[in-house]
C-alpha cells in the first residue's frame, strides 16, 4: 500500500480519502484484510481514534467490513456500494474514467424517459407552472452554463412529479456528479440546452397527462448530446 501521513486538519476525511482511493484503483482488493488500526494509525500518523472514524465511514460506504475480534477486509464496492460512491469514482488518479462518464450517460438517456412517463401519469397539478416557468428562462438564457443549470431545474421538476424516491436519490447523485464539469460540457450540451422548444414539447406532454408522448419527447430532448457525447468518448478511448 502508498498509504502517507495525512494532514491533520481533516484527519478521518484524508484517511478515509487514502484508503478509497487504495480500494477504487485496485491496490486493495476484495477479501484483502487491512492492517489493524494501531498499524493504520502508526503508517498514516494519527490516533486509532481517527482511524477507527474512518473505518466507519468506509464500512457505510459497503467498502469495507469490520468484523468483532477479526481483521477488517475489503468488500467488492461493485456489489455493496451505494450510488453516492459515482463522484468519487468519477476521477482515477488525477484523469477522468471514461467507463463510468458512459454509464452515467447511458443512464441518463434511460432514466429520462421513464421519469417522464411516472411524471405525466401523475400529473401533478403544480408541476406545469413549474416547468412552463423554467422553459420560459431558458428560452431567453443565451450563457451556456446557465442554460445547463436551468435544464437541471426543469429535470428537478420532472423527477419530483415522478413521485419516486429511487429516481430521486439516482438523480440527485447524477446531478452531484454532472454539476462540477457544466463548463467543460457547455460546448457538447449546447445543442440540447439551447433548444427550448423541445423541453417545451415534454412540458406540453407531461401536462396533458400523456405518457406516451412523454417518453418519446424525453427520448428526443436527451438522445441526441448523449449520442454525441457517448461518440466522444469511443474516440478518446480508441486513443487511448
Amino acid at each position: 500500500m502508498a498509504l502517507q501521513p495525512v494532514n491533520r486538519r481533516s484527519v478521518p476525511e484524508d484517511v478515509f480519502d487514502q484508503i478509497v482511493g487504495e480500494v477504487l484503483s485496485g491496490e486493495m482488493q476484495p477479501g484483502e484484510a487491512l492492517p489493524s488500526e494501531r498499524r493504520l494509525a502508526e503508517v498514516l500518523g494519527v490516533s486509532r481514534p481517527a482511524v477507527r472514524e474512518a473505518l466507519k465511514r468506509l464500512t457505510a460506504a459497503g467498502l469495507v467490513e469490520v468484523r468483532q475480534g477479526d481483521a477488517t477486509t475489503v468488500r467488492d464496492f461493485r456489489r455493496h456500494a451505494g450510488l453516492d460512491l459515482l463522484p468519487l469514482l468519477l476521477m482515477q488518479a488525477g484523469e477522468l474514467d471514461l467507463s463510468v462518464v458512459r454509464s452515467i450517460l447511458e443512464t441518463r438517456l434511460h432514466n429520462g424517459p421513464k421519469v417522464a412517463e411516472l411524471a405525466a401519469r401523475r400529473r401533478r397539478p403544480e408541476l406545469g407552472a413549474l416547468l412552463d416557468d423554467t422553459v420560459q428562462k431558458l428560452a431567453i438564457e443565451n450563457e451556456p452554463v446557465e442554460q445547463q443549470r436551468l435544464a437541471l431545474t426543469f429535470w428537478d421538476h420532472v423527477v419530483d412529479g415522478a413521485d419516486s424516491i429511487a429516481f430521486r436519490l439516482m438523480y440527485n447523485t447524477l446531478r452531484a456528479t454532472y454539476e462540477p464539469a457544466l463548463e467543460a460540457l457547455a460546448t457538447v450540451m449546447a445543442e440540447e440546452v439551447g433548444h427550448p422548444m423541445a423541453y417545451r414539447a415534454l412540458t406540453d406532454a407531461i401536462t396533458a397527462g400523456d405518457p406516451d408522448r412523454a417518453t418519446q419527447a424525453a427520448q428526443d430532448l436527451l438522445e441526441p448530446a448523449t449520442m454525441a457525447l457517448l461518440s466522444v468518448i469511443d474516440n478518446l478511448e480508441e486513443q487511448r
